[in-house]
């Protein structure tokens, strides 16, 4: 038997740092990475898909969300079942009982909207530990896992959330607890279990059988997802379920969000880093947070403005990373001598570069000030 698995698609995300014409197009990546399924599936000869959680970003979308989310589902082509996590829970808002949703829903897509056993087929069980509520009190794939008999039946749980190996706040009551899993998993009762809520492809434990799909689009920069874009296809012997499990990730995401660091202490660094920027390719999917650090002149901080106004323009996104930046500002001697400007208006520029040297509450406006100046004169309008 082979199947895919998958989760965290978290359809409707809306991200706040993208240019205003890239929303509409991550949006449509996002959907684009479920419908990419249906070659996967008829490729690979999956016989359906289990989504594990998060499937919608939150419960209330636009009704055009949910019905072009379901668009998608539809031309998967196979089985697919959709888990409810922490984002899109069955409470009494839930986007899966709304008239839309259920009007709509094509006829392979089924929630598993109750705790327990759902049959695929003879031989096959999916058991699902949907999420009823933001905050669980309990772990919610524990309470599933207590009756299964170990009987030779290929079972498939799937959950949501965070296992307690990977966080320091054991307490939480919604941590997914891994020896709970790991003790059905040694009785035969269970054969995979398919996991979402990380948004980067990771086994946990040891036994090869506990998976996180990761999300299939990216959501967050590389520095804290290290490994999205991926959905993975798991073969199971159905004949003999104990036997090793195979699981295969692929690719279908097609969006970057980088992370960037850099020092900037004069104008060559200023090209290295456009240069760099150049050289990235697929900017219109490119989201791009830099890190800035170093001390430059007058001059070279409007190159380096200049440079980063750019790429803004080009990338999906491109904005600074303020907690991880600072660039200190410092008039050099002579930068201003050569402006061409004379009288009042040069005591001004003197007492410009005075305030932007000092410390004092007026210096970044002085060096705002003063950059400007050179960016006016370098046009010829100064």
């Amino acid at each position: 038997m082979r199947f895919i698995h998958t989760a965290d698609w978290q359809l409707g995300m809306t991200r706040y740092f993208l240019n205003g014409e890239a929303q509409p197009r991550y949006s449509a990546a996002r959907r684009d990475a479920v419908a990419a399924l249906k070659e996967l599936a008829a490729g690979a000869g999956a016989e359906f898909v289990v989504v594990a959680g998060d499937v919608f970003e939150h419960n209330q979308l636009a009704p055009r969300e949910v019905s072009q989310s379901l668009e998608a589902m539809r031309a998967i082509g196979v089985p697919v079942y959709l888990l409810p996590g922490n984002h899109d829970p069955l409470d009494a808002s839930s986007v899966y009982t709304s008239p839309l949703f259920v009007a709509e829903c094509p006829d392979n897509v089924t929630v598993l909207d109750r705790s327990g056993v759902h049959v695929v087929r003879p031989g096959v069980e999916l058991v699902a530990a949907p999420w009823t509520s933001k905050a669980p009190c309990a772990d919610p794939v524990a309470s599933v896992l207590d009756d299964l008999p170990a009987d030779g039946t290929a079972r498939i749980v799937v959950g949501h959330g965070g296992v307690d190996i990977f966080v320091p706040d054991k307490d939480r009551p919604s941590l997914i607890r891994l020896a709970a899993l790991e003790a059905a998993i040694a009785r035969g009762a269970v054969h995979y279990a398919a996991l979402g809520d990380k948004h980067s492809r990771m086994q946990v434990g040891s036994t090869g059988r506990i998976w996180y799909s990761g999300s299939p689009e990216v959501t967050n920069y590389d520095d804290i997802e290290t490994d999205p874009g991926h959905v993975l296809v798991v073969d199971l012997d159905e004949a003999h379920p104990d036997a090793p499990v195979q699981v295969q990730p692929h690719t279908v995401g097609r969006w970057r969000f980088v992370t960037l660091r850099r020092s900037v202490d004069n104008s060559r660094d200023i090209a290295d880093l456009d240069l760099n920027l150049d050289l990235m390719p697929d900017k219109d999917r490119t989201v791009v947070r830099i890190g800035l650090t170093g001390s430059l002149t007058v001059t070279d901080k409007a190159a380096l403005d200049a440079c980063l106004d750019k790429y803004a323009r080009l990338f999906a996104a491109l904005t600074v990373w303020d907690k991880q930046s600072d660039i200190a500002v410092t008039p050099a001697d002579g930068e201003f001598d050569n402006l061409g400007i004379g009288g009042f208006a040069a005591a001004a520029v003197d007492e410009l570069v005075a305030a932007a040297r000092s410390d004092g509450d007026d210096a970044d406006a002085a060096r705002s000030a003063l950059a400007l100046l050179l960016r006016l004169a370098d046009r010829g309008v100064a």
